[in-house]
C-alpha cells in the first residue's frame, strides 16, 4: 500500500471523531430512557474496542521487542501520565476535558499506525480501525461536552474536523522517522496501552452504566468482538 493509501486511512480514523459528534448532534439531549441507552451503548461501545486494542495490537508489539523492564515501566508510565493529565485537564478545562483527551490520546496512536504501516500494512489497517471505532463514541461525547461549555454547534463540529487532520500528519511523522525503529513504536505504543487501559476505567466505563439497565454494557462486549475478529481476520 502506498504512502496516500495510509494518509487516507489515518484522515479517515480521525473523521470518525466528526462522525461521532454529529450524531450527538442529531441525537440531541438524552432527555428519553431510549437516548439515554444510545448514550450509554456508544460509550460502552468504545471501552470495548480499546479493551480490544490493547490486547490484540498495542500490548503483543511491546511483548515482541521490548524486555520486561521495559515493557512494564512504560505501560506504568501511560497510565500514570494519563492520571495527571486527567486530573488536569478536569481542574483546568472544565467540559472540554473529554476534547482535549481526545486529541492528546489520537496524535501519538497516529504516529504509531504510520510507523507500523511502513512495515506491516495489515496491521496498520487493524490499528486505523481500532483508532476509528475509538474515536467515534469520543467524538460523540467531546461534542456533548463543547455544546455544554457553550460553543455554537459549528465551532464544535469544526473542531472535530480539525482534529482529524492530526491523523495524516503524525501518521507521516512516525512513517518516515520511526518505520526503521520497531523497538521505539513499541515504546510508543506500550505508553499508549497503559494510558488506554487508565481512561477505560476512569472516565468511559463509569460513564457507560446505568442502574438498572444492562443492555448498555453489551455494547463493550460488542466493541470487543469487533476487535477480536478484525484482529482474527486481518491476522
Amino acid at each position: 500500500m502506498s504512502v496516500y493509501v495510509m494518509l487516507f486511512i489515518a484522515w479517515g480514523a480521525g473523521l470518525m471523531a466528526l462522525f461521532g459528534g454529529f450524531l450527538a448532534h442529531v441525537e440531541g439531549t438524552a432527555n428519553t430512557l431510549a437516548k439515554q441507552e444510545l448514550v450509554h451503548g456508544i460509550t460502552a461501545f468504545g471501552g470495548g474496542i480499546l479493551m480490544a486494542a490493547v490486547a490484540f495490537a498495542l500490548v503483543p508489539e511491546g511483548m515482541r521487542e521490548l524486555n520486561a523492564w521495559q515493557l512494564t515501566g512504560l505501560f506504568a508510565a501511560g497510565g500514570i501520565t494519563f492520571c495527571i493529565l486527567d486530573a488536569w485537564l478536569q481542574n483546568n478545562e472544565g467540559n472540554v476535558a473529554q476534547f482535549m483527551a481526545m486529541l492528546l490520546d489520537f496524535v501519538p496512536e497516529a504516529i504509531s499506525l504510520g510507523a507500523v504501516f511502513a512495515a506491516n500494512p495489515q496491521l496498520g489497517v487493524l490499528l486505523a480501525i481500532f483508532i476509528a471505532a475509538q474515536n467515534f463514541p469520543e467524538g460523540f461525547n467531546a461534542y456533548r461536552e463543547l455544546r455544554a461549555a457553550k460553543l455554537t454547534t459549528k465551532t464544535a463540529l469544526w473542531g472535530l474536523l480539525g482534529v482529524s487532520f492530526f491523523g495524516p500528519l503524525a501518521a507521516i511523522m512516525g512513517y518516515w522517522w520511526l518505520s526503521e525503529a520497531p523497538q521505539i513504536t513499541a515504546m510508543i505504543m506500550s505508553f499508549a496501552a497503559g494510558g488506554i487501559l487508565y481512561l477505560v476505567f476512569q472516565d468511559i466505563a463509569p460513564q457507560a452504566r446505568m442502574r438498572r439497565r444492562w443492555t448498555p454494557s453489551l455494547g463493550a462486549v460488542l466493541g470487543f468482538i469487533i476487535g477480536m475478529l478484525s484482529k482474527q481476520l486481518l491476522g
